[in-house]
């Protein structure tokens, strides 16, 4: 079945919107739509899954709690996190939808 990463965005709101493509038992892969959502003061994600992600539009800033400086990101950037390392969502962009794609897997 052919899809576009592009089409059927869902409205952006308040909360990210996450649509899941494909999963498997090894592996999940979801389109984010962020419209300038952050992860909340002091909260990180330390996820049992590795996730590789990819900025497709718009843009994002991650903090790693093992790094200093934050990761900007723009459209075709991506990062593999690895299990368990801790990170979070600084900022996305306002004004226009940061799409992501991000892999889950095992």
């Amino acid at each position: 079945m052919l899809g576009n990463l592009f089409s059927s965005l869902p409205q952006a709101g308040a909360e990210e919107r996450f649509t899941l493509l494909a999963e498997s038992a090894h592996v999940r892969i979801e389109r984010i739509l962020s419209s300038g959502q952050s992860s909340p003061p002091g909260f990180w994600y330390d996820e049992e899954w590795n996730e590789w992600v990819v900025v497709l539009q718009g843009s994002a800033i991650l903090r790693f709690a093992d790094q200093v400086e934050p990761l900007v990101m723009g459209p075709g950037d991506h990062v593999d996190i690895t299990a368990h390392r801790r990170h979070r969502v600084e900022a996305t962009a306002k004004g226009t939808p940061t799409i992501w794609l991000a892999v889950h897997y095992r």
